[in-house]
């Protein structure tokens, strides 16, 4: 399935908003000119401003405000992908230098800054007190997550409760609202805005899921990281989790002790990778990713007809086909 198809019924919107965006981020300072047209010089598939049309246009008829809001989440999800990088040592982003690694690791964590800043106040610019209310609590939780998430992977954490914990915030929290800033912008029903937002939540959960399978089953670098290397990074995703509450103590001490010792050769990473799959854990994991994104379809039915609503069901089925 295509992105570009799914996007087909706001795409003179989306071209619109290109412009549009670029635009809000001119300045008086020639070097944050520079790097921010650096930073938007290659655009990824656009996944948050697309949900954003689609939810608006699936809820409503898309205006100035629908603009505002797909331009807030842009540059809080710019922002934090760049403080991310510097957090992470990052040398590359979708096949370009980081900023931290063209410049440095204090200008990035002010572009960052200044982008956050930026998103926040073209919000109160316009006077959009809800999508700031929902963008600033989605920013929240995916601190939260990410704390969450540095903490459990000292002890190598196997709950299935806190691993959806930290990708329900981490991820699934922008995600939502995107969504449902999107209705916001086109319709006052607040059950609207509620069911957009759990569209927005189940998919982000199915979205994550479905990453943290590609690190099993990936033979490529389609996905922007080396296959393995949540395991590198001693994260305990919901394929590994299940692979080893379904293992015995002989082989669940074996496989914990090899991951939390850190510094995985090439062969033991295929041994971990073997086992997962034995102990199904990516079927698992693939049909809990499903139940996410029945639950996501399922919260459109509030929706009239539209290809906007069509478009959302396909991006649905879009997130757990994906390749990469």
């Amino acid at each position: 399935m295509n992105l570009s198809e799914i996007t087909d019924p706001v795409l003179g919107h989306l071209e619109k908003f290109n412009s549009y965006f670029k635009a809000m981020l001119q300045t008086n300072v020639s070097l944050l000119n520079l790097i921010l047209k650096y930073v938007t010089s290659k655009k990824g598939k656009q996944l948050r401003p697309v949900l954003v049309f689609l939810s608006a246009q699936a809820a409503g008829k898309i205006s100035n405000r629908t603009y505002v809001g797909a331009a807030l989440v842009e540059l809080l999800h710019t922002a934090t992908l760049i403080h991310d990088d510097v957090v992470d040592e990052a040398s590359e982003r979708r096949g370009l230098a980081s900023i931290n690694a063209k410049w440095n690791n204090k200008i990035a964590v002010l572009i960052g800054d200044f982008l956050l800043a930026k998103g926040l106040l073209s919000a109160i610019d316009a006077g959009e007190m809800g999508f700031l209310n929902v963008s600033s609590k989605a920013v929240r939780r995916m601190s939260e997550g990410e704390l969450l998430s540095i903490d459990k992977a000292r002890n190598l954490s196997v709950d299935e409760d806190i691993y959806f914990q930290i990708i329900a915030d981490k991820t699934a929290s922008l995600l939502s609202a995107c969504c449902e800033i999107g209705a916001m912008s086109t319709n006052d029903n607040p059950e609207y805005h509620e069911a957009m937002a759990q569209y927005g939540e189940a998919i982000g959960i199915a979205f994550q899921i479905r990453d943290d399978i590609f690190d099993f089953t990936s033979r490529s670098s389609l996905i922007g990281k080396p296959v393995g290397n949540d395991l590198k990074e001693k994260k305990a995703t919901l394929p590994l989790i299940y692979a080893l509450n379904n293992s015995t103590e002989k082989e669940k001490d074996t496989i914990i002790k090899l991951i939390k010792r850190g510094k995985l050769k090439k062969n033991e990473i295929s041994m971990i990778i073997d086992f997962v799959i034995e102990k199904k854990g990516i079927e698992y994991a693939e049909k809990i990713a499903l139940t996410f994104i029945e639950t996501a379809k399922n919260s459109l039915g509030i929706l009239s007809e539209s290809p906007a609503k069509e478009s959302l069901l396909r991006f649905a089925d879009f997130v757990i086909h994906r390749e990469n």
